[in-house]
């Protein structure tokens, strides 16, 4: 029966999932900008970050924001290895190359996990103060909800003024545009791009933990769906546009919550594929996105 209380509820579960696709998606968005990389291996971070927090609240029994902060800091710090280690070999080689090497990345991350920790999901039990249920006009909620949706308004916020009023954040735009005219005008764009891996694997992280106490498991794919479902995000919002991919996360998580609120359960299974149909129709009406990045000839 759609009560109000009902519908609130669902509103909140689309505030939660719009947010966690929205961290996902900025991350994809941010480097692809720069690169033209659609990154596959970036929902493995998300499943990296997972492992971490889990790590850290269980085996070191630190507190909560330091299942945050450290995997945040460590796979930040990985993007920026891989970067390095992978990317940076094939800047100026064909688009293709850097995307394949991505799935291989993808696919090793994976298999490493299921290799040293098994495929086996692992509980993630969060602090008592996280999951505490809190009920206000008749809508249940955990305090944990509410910590995702801060949470990821405080990064975006946080991404927002460093990309506008920072000197990296204006090389960062300026490098979307173009990176040969930037590195004329005497940009380190190597030190440049090395912060979009590391802001990008940075927020997959935090998506990750938030995403493994949100549903209470982790395993060694925890990524891959939601990192699909962020790259339709970024598609939806356009590619390449912060607030675009921000907005993409947000319609993404309203549609496939209200999808299966509302309608019968013998319907409510076909998710995915309505996340994929929703893709196909934004492209058919506006192929470069709600918010439409616009395409810089780079040559």
């Amino acid at each position: 029966m759609l009560t109000p209380s009902y519908i609130a509820q669902q509103f909140i579960n689309a505030l939660n999932m719009g947010s966690i696709y929205a961290l996902v998606a900025i991350g994809l968005t941010v480097v692809y900008g720069i690169l033209r990389l659609i990154n596959f291996a970036h929902g493995d971070m998300m499943t990296i970050g997972a492992y971490l927090g889990l790590a850290v609240l269980t085996a070191l029994a630190l507190p909560a924001w330091a299942a945050l902060l450290i995997p945040m800091l460590v796979v930040g710090a990985l993007g920026v290895l891989i970067e390095r280690l992978a990317y940076r070999p094939l800047r100026g080689a064909p688009e293709v190359a850097m995307l394949i090497t991505s799935l291989a990345i993808s696919s090793l991350i994976q298999n490493g996990a299921t290799m040293t920790l098994t495929a086996q999901p692992r509980p993630v039990r969060l602090p008592a103060e996280l999951t505490q249920r809190v009920d206000v006009l008749g809508v249940n909620f955990a305090v944990m909800d509410v910590v995702i949706v801060g949470l990821a308004v405080a990064l975006m916020i946080a991404l927002t003024l460093f990309v506008q009023r920072t000197t990296l954040g204006i090389a960062m735009r300026a490098c979307s545009e173009n990176v040969r005219v930037t590195q004329l005008m005497g940009v380190d764009v190597n030190r440049v791009i090395a912060v979009a891996f590391a802001i990008s694997a940075g927020l997959a992280a935090v998506a990750g933990v938030l995403w493994s106490g949100k549903f209470g498991l982790v395993d060694p794919f925890t990524g891959f769906v939601p990192g699909l479902k962020a790259f339709v995000a970024a598609v939806i919002g356009g590619i390449g546009n912060i607030p675009g991919a921000m907005l993409g996360g947000y319609l993404l998580g309203f549609a496939e919550v209200f999808f299966v609120a509302f309608t019968p359960p013998q319907v409510s299974g076909y998710r995915d594929a309505f996340v994929f149909v929703l893709l196909l129709v934004v492209l058919l009406v506006r192929p470069t996105g709600l918010l439409g990045a616009r395409e810089v000839n780079r040559a």
